[in-house]
């Protein structure tokens, strides 16, 4: 990432609060991710969730057909990621 987020999400749905995500927002252009990951689709499709297949970590979400022209990360698992030193916007997406 060229940056550090200016804020994380904070979304409560089943899948975000079971992986303990804070999520931050990039173009994709801007994100490298090194190795293989595998995706995870569910609900209406829209997105694939990536995951680290030798730890299990989640790494990533991208959208599988439309492009947003961004993608979430994983902000945890950015280096030197200081998630005290962001704002955290609540997300309400539970069902």
């Amino acid at each position: 990432m060229p940056t550090q987020p200016e804020w994380v999400a904070d979304c409560n749905c089943s899948l975000c609060r079971r992986l303990a995500w804070r999520v931050a927002y990039f173009p994709p252009e801007q994100v490298q991710i090194a190795g293989q990951t595998t995706a995870y689709v569910w609900g209406d499709r829209m997105i694939g969730i990536h995951h680290c297949p030798v730890c299990g970590c989640g790494t990533h979400w991208q959208t599988l057909e439309q492009d947003f022209g961004r993608m979430g990360v994983n902000a945890r698992l950015l280096d030197n990621f200081d998630e005290n030193a962001v704002e955290v916007r609540k997300f309400d997406n539970a069902q």
